[in-house]
């Protein structure tokens, strides 16, 4: 083992291409693309930059000189100047012109909006592919009598479909919210150290038309639709609080989902995946613990939380700039991304692999469906010549000692014997079993589910399919 701390989000839960976007090489790959990138531009309004030059600073764009960065950044403290100056041994025909007119964050905070953008299309990928398989799940089961909660206490019934429409509204909802921060996000641009674009203004002489064409041009080049109109020396980090609010909704629905999972495996009416060498307990050897969707709803909490650290940054901002943002953002932004990234890769992975039992199911819902057929049983009592208010005193009774017998005595739920025995109802007991059909207590949640599923998911799937990725394996 090694002697040193790595973070589990890492080595045991992130993907390869979560992990792969907020690696140093594509950040510092970026910083370079930058470069290249505003070299371009400078010449192509007319600064003194030649071909040569760029075509230098192109062919070491990938060819990174980390240990010479490394060292020159012991002795300046600076990481983007280190970068610059190890960048310009590689290049030295290029050198004069790399960073010209430039601050920092024209490669820092350009290349951070780069890789969010990059990273939340994996994570809208990932949500889009756990609602296709909930999808496909709800239509399956969208007929299946389930009883209801409220409270956790029996309530009406529903169905097992209906109720992952529940999960799937969820993350439609984060989907939404996922579009429409990625229509929105803007690059930084080359703004300068204040956000004037002062230094730019120099380079070209006062000619404020070519500084603002530049600022277009960078986003052009880098396939943007625009930059930030107006910044600091930074772009304003309410975009960091904006992705990881959003981040952090995605992980409430997947809690919210792993809670469910978790009650429904303790009732045994549904499980998630559970392999033929799978251990649930190191001294219970007969568990089948729900892993999974526990580590949902671990990682979903440190997420919740982590949002609020982009929250304090942005509202500790002084004036143009301050760098109390800059070690915060490093920890939180990429981690918000790797643990939101590793919980929707283990919802795929439970929702694939669903496993219901319809007989836990029926027997669960059996038991307290004399108690929801009550007012049914009621009106035909009047049917059959019976006065309303004394058969509902009768069954008021005959319901505390059924509710007794199951509560008291541990029996079973005798409602309907009990109410077959009075003479008061007038039905025979093959009468009342009619009555008690799931079916009839559901409502129109068959139909609910179906509209919901055909008429707004199925859209957004269909639309999206070159997206969906398929079997999701986990690392540990």
């Amino acid at each position: 083992m090694k002697n040193i701390y790595e973070t589990p989000l890492n080595s045991r839960y992130a993907s390869e291409e979560m992990k792969a976007v907020f690696s140093p090489d594509k950040k510092f790959r970026t910083w370079r693309k930058l470069w290249i990138t505003l070299a371009e531009a400078e010449k192509e309004l007319g600064l003194d930059i030649t071909d040569e030059q760029i075509e230098e600073l192109k062919a070491h764009a990938d060819d990174i000189n980390y240990e010479v960065a490394a060292e020159r950044e012991k002795l300046v403290r600076h990481d983007v100047m280190a970068h610059v100056y190890a960048y310009g041994e590689q290049c030295p025909k290029a050198k004069p012109i790399i960073h010209l007119g430039a601050t920092s964050c024209y490669v820092g905070d350009n290349t951070d909006i780069i890789l969010m953008l990059e990273a939340m299309g994996i994570i809208r990928k990932k949500i889009i592919s756990v609602i296709d398989k909930l999808a496909k799940f709800a239509m399956e089961y969208k007929d299946m009598p389930t009883l209801g909660f409220t409270h956790f206490q029996a309530a009406q019934t529903t169905t097992v479909g209906k109720r992952a429409c529940l999960w799937i509204q969820d993350l439609m909802m984060d989907l939404e919210q996922v579009d429409h921060l990625i229509s929105q996000t803007k690059l930084l641009g080359s703004k300068g150290t204040t956000g004037t674009q002062g230094s730019f203004m120099e380079l070209f002489a006062g000619d404020g038309e070519k500084v603002r064409r530049l600022d277009e041009m960078i986003a052009e080049k880098t396939g943007y639709s625009g930059v930030f109109a107006v910044s600091g020396q930074t772009y304003t980090r309410k975009l960091d609080s904006m992705y990881a609010n959003v981040l952090s909704g995605i992980a409430q629905s997947c809690a919210k989902f792993s809670n469910d999972m978790r009650l429904l495996q303790h009732l045994k009416e549904m499980e998630e995946p559970f392999e033929k060498n799978q251990i649930g307990s190191s001294a219970m050897a007969y568990k089948r613990n729900p892993m999974r969707s526990e580590r949902i709803a671990g990682l979903a909490r440190y997420i919740m939380v982590d949002a609020l650290n982009p929250a304090f940054t942005t509202a500790g901002q002084w004036f143009e700039r301050t760098l109390d943002d800059s070690a915060n953002k490093r920890i939180s932004i990429p981690e918000a991304f790797l643990a939101c990234d590793a919980i929707l890769g283990i919802y795929n992975n439970v929702a694939e692999g669903l496993v219901v039992y319809p007989k836990v199911i029926e027997k669960h819902l059996m038991a307290e469906l004399p108690f929801m057929a009550t007012e049914i049983i009621i009106m035909d009592g009047v049917k059959n010549g019976g006065d309303r208010q004394d058969l509902h005193e009768a069954i008021r009774v005959h319901s505390m000692e059924a509710a007794k017998n199951v509560k008291v005595n541990g029996g079973e739920n005798d409602l309907i014997q009990r109410i077959a025995a009075d003479p008061i109802f007038n039905m025979k007991e093959e009468d009342l079993k009619k009555i008690l059909d799931p079916k009839n207590f559901v409502g129109r949640a068959p139909q609910q589910t179906e509209e919901y599923i055909t008429g707004c998911v199925m859209p957004v799937i269909n639309a999206n399919k070159d997206e969906l990725i398929g079997h999701t394996e986990l690392n540990v």
